[in-house]
């Protein structure tokens, strides 16, 4: 049953990560690998402020999302006057760099070394150290994440966001921002990773620089683009698809180092499965918008 439940509580990690990453690379159509940089910002700030001062929950957690808000406003500041693979390569430059502050600033982070000791989650005097009561908080702020995403990628800057992902000059001509929106985007994105960084480093209650490398990025982009650049549901059913995989193979009876093997081969077979539906849909639909445009200039 605990084991159960620790896979659980991964899930609601991943699906905090992979739907806020959705609204950055699904609807702005902004493919980033620094998102599990400002995961790790969440986790780090949570650590060291409730080691070092003993900052409760309450404070660790708006003041991490304040600062990683205030990174990704920097950072997409810079990195969005690029486009397309230039963005793509900003995105893992700042990755890097994001690491390897982690990796060797043992003054604040510990290097290598990592933060030990992290105190359980409590709020207003109630103590979140079971796995159940964890699983019911991750979930409560699964649900709180997926409600706010959902209401902004229906509301108009969310269809913004669509529009400039489909034809940036076109929403321009419309005299949107966009610009702006894309920053929008990429900070509330960030700000959100960082909520799973808090819960991470308090439910492991221990973190070092491993857990947030460029691998990890690639993983919860490949969860998006599995899910569905922009459908929510499907994003978290491939969270828990994924998460739980490498267990699933574990009780094949396969040795650790076949299996390992075998996740990275399924990844890919089903990354490109999947990039070949895209792309066979993306061509149906313009080949139906070109028939469309035809019949209304002979009309």
């Amino acid at each position: 049953m605990e084991y159960i439940l620790h896979l659980l509580i991964f899930i609601s990690i991943y699906i905090l990560l992979s739907q806020s990453l959705s609204l950055t690379s699904g609807y702005a159509g902004l493919i980033s690998l620094a998102h599990v940089g400002f995961y790790g910002i969440g986790a780090y700030t949570a650590a060291i402020l409730s080691v070092n001062y003993s900052v409760p929950f309450l404070v660790t957690l708006p003041l991490a999302m304040l600062l990683s808000g205030l990174i990704a406003i920097i950072v997409s500041t810079i990195s969005l006057r690029t486009v397309d693979d230039y963005f793509i390569i900003i995105t893992l430059g700042i990755q890097v760099v994001i690491f390897s502050v982690m990796n060797n600033w043992q003054g604040l982070t510990r290097g290598p070394l990592g933060i030990p000791g992290i105190p359980s989650i409590k709020i207003l005097g109630v103590s979140f150290d079971s796995k159940i009561s964890f699983l019911l908080l991750s979930m409560f702020f699964v649900g709180i994440v997926w409600f706010l995403l959902n209401n902004i990628t229906r509301s108009p800057f969310g269809r913004i966001l669509i529009a400039l992902s489909e034809d940036e000059i076109f929403t321009k001509s419309l005299g949107k921002d966009v610009y702006k929106a894309k920053i929008i985007s990429f900070t509330i994105s960030a700000m959100f990773a960082s909520i799973a960084g808090v819960l991470y480093a308090h439910y492991i209650s221990y973190i070092d620089p491993t857990s947030f490398t460029i691998h990890e990025s690639i993983f919860i982009l490949s969860i998006v683009i599995i899910g569905g650049m922009r459908n929510l549901w499907k994003v978290a059913l491939a969270a828990a698809f994924l998460v739980l995989l490498p267990e699933v193979l574990r009780f094949v009876g396969m040795p650790n180092d076949v299996a390992a093997n075998m996740r990275q081969i399924i990844y890919g077979v089903i990354l490109v499965l999947v990039i070949f539906r895209s792309s066979d849909r993306i061509h149906k639909g313009k080949t139906a918008i070109e028939k469309t445009s035809k019949k209304s200039t002979v009309n």
